[in-house]
């Protein structure tokens, strides 16, 4: 037995002096050296960090390149829509001459008219039975709470009817808005989409449902649920009636336009206040080939579709003002998360190397 734990202690002693190649080496010469040095310094240009193998660090590491992404695509997706914000600006801006002359024209007529002009159809007032309701909302989401205010100001629209015994019905005019009403039992006349580039002859469809059911008596009144644009940051649920028409809001109404600017990577906007146009003087002489009212009565309908043309395109600006700023905040929220995963990730890789370090001084000190 002695025996045999003398030759056991002898073998574990000749294993841990037993000879490799690089246990004893000769001293290098000089192109040795020079070979030594190139490779330190090529193994130095290339090396790399030290790799984590712990779980809970590399999925930590795959959350932050993750995040990284998100925020790159919210960010992509705010400056697509400012670039939209200035195309709706331009569109709006294009629209204005012809909504002046409109309305010097008509203010004109109905001076020289007088009292006459109550006798069309489309301005005259009568005992309202009936209201159908335009809703104007998007197509799609991502742009905070711009499509819910809308939803929710028509549902309490449709409530103040309801209590006054007034029945209505519904245009809605955007996805989201006929996707939610339909759910719910209540009459809807018509659906139409919102592009984001209105034209006229989107605006035309509309306008034209919204007079023949005026003309045709099915409907008593005609109102208006749209988002004005105020700025990059606040936008407004408005209501507006656009027919029976009034000759004196017509004539007298101002207007006013946005711009989009930029300083130092930030935006903004710009409003300014339109004056009213002058009505346009026609003399007392000047005889018209068509009788005054029916001149009138044909810019009645332009007028109609000019506004629709404008709240549409005031509605798609305030809709990518809001995704703006929801994109904006999309991104502040990644750039937040990904710093506190950066942290969490760093503390987990220190502690992995602080626990390989003491489990290798642990394992020099059992050697001893």
């Amino acid at each position: 037995m002695k025996f045999l734990c003398v030759a056991a202690t002898a073998l574990a002693t000749a294993q841990a002096f037993t000879t490799s190649p690089a246990a004893f080496t000769t001293a290098p010469t000089a192109p040795a050296l020079n070979n030594v040095f190139t490779d330190a310094v090529a193994t130095h240009r290339t090396r790399r960090a030290t790799i984590v193998m712990d779980g809970k660090a590399n999925a930590i590491r795959d959350r932050i390149s993750t995040v990284n992404n998100t925020k790159k695509i919210t960010s992509a997706m705010k400056l697509v829509a400012a670039a939209k914000v200035r195309r709706a600006q331009d569109s709006v801006m294009a629209t204005r001459p012809f909504s002046e002359t409109l309305q010097s024209v008509f203010g004109g007529l109905i001076q020289r008219l007088g009292g006459e002009a109550a006798d069309l159809p489309l301005l005259t007032q009568r005992e309202v039975n009936k209201v159908t309701i335009v809703v104007i909302t998007g197509d799609r989401g991502l742009c905070g709470g711009y499509n819910s205010f809308m939803i929710k100001k028509a549902e309490a629209r449709i409530g103040e009817l309801t209590a006054q015994g007034i029945e209505s019905d519904l245009i809605l005019i955007g996805k989201k808005g006929a996707s939610y009403f339909k759910r719910r039992e209540h009459p809807i006349r018509k659906i139409y989409d919102c592009t984001q580039k209105p034209d006229s002859k989107q605006a035309l469809a509309i306008s034209e449902e919204i007079i023949n059911s005026f003309l045709s008596g099915e409907t008593d009144a005609v109102e208006l649920m749209y988002t004005k644009f105020v700025s990059l940051i606040a936008s407004t649920p408005s209501v507006r009636t656009l027919v029976p028409f009034s000759a004196s809001e017509i004539s007298q109404q101002g207007d006013e336009v946005f711009q989009l600017t930029s300083s130092d990577g930030d935006f903004g906007v710009e409003r300014k206040e339109l004056e009213v146009a002058e009505p346009q003087d026609f003399p007392n002489d000047m005889i018209f080939e068509q009788d005054p009212l029916q001149i009138v009565n044909s810019i009645l309908p332009l007028y109609l579709n000019g506004q629709i043309l404008r709240t549409l395109q005031e509605s798609v600006a305030s809709e990518l003002a809001s995704r703006m700023q929801s994109m904006q905040s999309a991104s502040d929220n990644a750039a937040a998360l990904s710093k506190r995963l950066s942290q969490e990730y760093n503390r987990a890789r220190q502690a992995a190397v602080t626990q390989e370090i003491l489990e290798i001084v642990t394992g020099a000190q059992a050697l001893d």
